[in-house]
This record gives C-alpha cells, sequence and structure tokens, in this order.
C-alpha cells in the first residue's frame, strides 16, 4: 500500500509500506479521502511545534477488517476515523483540556491517514474515534468533519451574542468555516481579511460585511468605520502569520477577544507592547486540534446541511501526487479545500 511521509524539508515522498498488523481491538480502513490542512503544511513546509510528524488526521473511508474484540462496526461500513482519543480521566480531562492529554498523543492512526490503508487503535475504537457516515455524505465532505470540528471547539473558548462583529484573518477553509459559524451564531458584521485574491474574492460568496486585504493600509479605519469606532468583538486568527495576530490584536474592540487559530511555526515571536493587551483588556486565547466529541458535532452539523463544506472543496488529487497537492496548499492558487484521495 502506498504512504505519504515527511521525507525532508518540504518534500513528500509516498513509499510502498507493509500493512500494519491488526490487534484484536483495531479496525482497518480504506481511505477514500483525506485533506490537507494547515499543520500538515506545517510539519512539510515549517517547523511544526508537535513531536508527531504523520501526515493526514482528516481521513475517511470504508472498513475493510475489524478485529476479533471489535463490536459496532463490520466490514464495509462507511467511517470518519479521528487520529487522536483523550483518556477522560485525568487532571486535563476533566478540566476540558482533552487535546492536552497525554493520552491523546499516544492515540495514532497506523501508519497515518495518508496512506491507501491504515489501522485505527483500540482505544480509538472503543472511546469514540470512530463515527459512521450515511450513504448520502460523500467521503470528500467526511473528510472535513476534523476542521469543522476544530472550529467548533475554538468557539467554546470566548464569549460572543448574537449580533457581535467579527474578523477573520486568514481566509482558506478553516477561515471560511469560521466565517460559517460566525453566520450560524447571527453575527451581524463579518469581516475577512487575507492576501491572496481568490480567497478574498471567494468570501464574498458568503454575504460578508467586507473583504479586506492584509496589505491595505486602511484595512483598521474600515473596520473602525463599521464598528462605530469600537473595533470588532472576536478577532479569529486562522493563519499562522504573526502580523496577523498584531493585526486582531490592534482591531479587536476594549474587553474583546483575539482567538489564536492558526498553527504557528515553532518559536515564532511577536514583539507585543503589552501595556495595550493590559489596558484595552483584551482577552488572547488558543485552541488546539479536537476531541472526538467536537467531531461527533461536527459530523450532525455536515449531515444535517447545517454547514455546507462541500463548497469548499476546490480541488482533490491522487495520493501518488501528494506532492503536487501538498504545493498546491501551500500557494493557495485559486484553491480552498484540496483533498487527496485513494
Amino acid at each position: 500500500m502506498k504512504t505519504a511521509f515527511v521525507k525532508e524539508q518540504s518534500i513528500i515522498s509516498v513509499d510502498e509500506t507493509e500493512k500494519p498488523t491488526l490487534g484484536s481491538g483495531d479496525i482497518l480502513v480504506q481511505m477514500y479521502a483525506c485533506g490537507i490542512c494547515g499543520s500538515d503544511l506545517e510539519k512539510v513546509y515549517g517547523q511544526y511545534g508537535q513531536p508527531s510528524m504523520r501526515l493526514g488526521h482528516e481521513p475517511a473511508g470504508v472498513v475493510l477488517d475489524i478485529g476479533s474484540d471489535v463490536t459496532g462496526f463490520k466490514k464495509g461500513d462507511r467511517v470518519f476515523t479521528h487520529h487522536h482519543v483523550p483518556c477522560y480521566d485525568c487532571h486535563l480531562c476533566d478540566h476540558g483540556n482533552e487535546t492536552m492529554c497525554k493520552k491523546y498523543y499516544e492515540t495514532n492512526l497506523l501508519p497515518c491517514g495518508l496512506s491507501e490503508e491504515y489501522v485505527v487503535p483500540a482505544w480509538n475504537v472503543s472511546h469514540g474515534g470512530v463515527l459512521k457516515i450515511s450513504d448520502s455524505l460523500s467521503f470528500e465532505e467526511a473528510a472535513m468533519i476534523e476542521p469543522l470540528a476544530c472550529c467548533l471547539r475554538a468557539w467554546t473558548k470566548y464569549h460572543y451574542q448574537e449580533g457581535d462583529s467579527a474578523a477573520i484573518f486568514g481566509v482558506g477553509p478553516t477561515g471560511i468555516m469560521h466565517v460559517m459559524l460566525a453566520q450560524a451564531k447571527k453575527f451581524s458584521k463579518i469581516f475577512c481579511f487575507d492576501i491572496n485574491d481568490f480567497r478574498l474574492d471567494f468570501a464574498k460568496k458568503f454575504n460578508i460585511t467586507e473583504s479586506i486585504n492584509s496589505m491595505n493600509e486602511d484595512r483598521k479605519q474600515k473596520i473602525l468605520e463599521h464598528t462605530d469606532g469600537r473595533g470588532v468583538d472576536v478577532a479569529i486568527v486562522a493563519t499562522s502569520s504573526m502580523k496577523a495576530l498584531e493585526d486582531a490584536i490592534d482591531m479587536v474592540r476594549k474587553g474583546g477577544t483575539v482567538m489564536m487559530f492558526g498553527v504557528p511555526s515553532k518559536e515564532a515571536k511577536l514583539d507585543l507592547d503589552m501595556s495595550k493587551i493590559y489596558s484595552k483588556e483584551i482577552t488572547l486565547v488558543t485552541s488546539y486540534a479536537a476531541s472526538d466529541k467536537d467531531t461527533a458535532e461536527a459530523l450532525n452539523l455536515i449531515e444535517s446541511s447545517q454547514i455546507d463544506v462541500k463548497q469548499l472543496i476546490t480541488h482533490t488529487y491522487p495520493i501518488i501526487d501528494s506532492q503536487k497537492a501538498f504545493d498546491h496548499a501551500r500557494s493557495g492558487d485559486n484553491a480552498m479545500k484540496i483533498i487527496i484521495t485513494k
């Protein structure tokens, strides 16, 4: 079977690998679709700040085989599989920090999600890490469950109310998902920032307040004009750019919230005037990954058509062309979500 690996900086190798051994509580899945996300790009082209370098954590496919002790799943089931599942029994889990749990990092798909076939470990199988998907849901749509789940988790980290305003910095696939969620939560004004003209134009399809190039010298003034001089209530940074984070802090209102959602490079630095953070009483929060509870909620939103993710999928590549797919995703050239298929 073919599996994609990070060979070296900016280089992906698609190699023939042996099928991993199936344990009594494991299931074997044939990958049909797997999305590329910001953390994958950071692993290939940047300096990822987490220990795992496995590619592909948005896979969906069909169950090929099950271990002798597996119940609730059978061969032929169409499934989404979460790459990590926490213990729900430690101090961190008890405080709602499931994605910080030690067990969360130990429960990996083998060899990874970006493989023609992969094993889901017993812990994930028995603790909500495998979700059956309906026949009406495409595998490409199912590959969007995990990124939507990450967005949903971020929205639990701050206070907001109907009629609020939001600025989304970076309107790639997850940035647009944040736009969708802001609309679902009845935000009155939504501003989108990016340096990619294709994505800025794409964002306009969602009836936002304004789409603004991040290099526009009047960008802050545009926000102030639309918010009675206050700034936005919530600023979501869905990019690794430290300049975007700086802009978010500058454009959020007094008492507002900045959500650091995008994946920064390891040792990324920002020279902050902390007196501005203090005097404006800004809340700066971060959100990392998603739990299986979040993926279950994301699946419900997608299957019930409350969030239409298929409109974000612009390109697909076979796994053998993973390098081309990643290069395309990195450039963002006329692209939103790029999916790798079997």
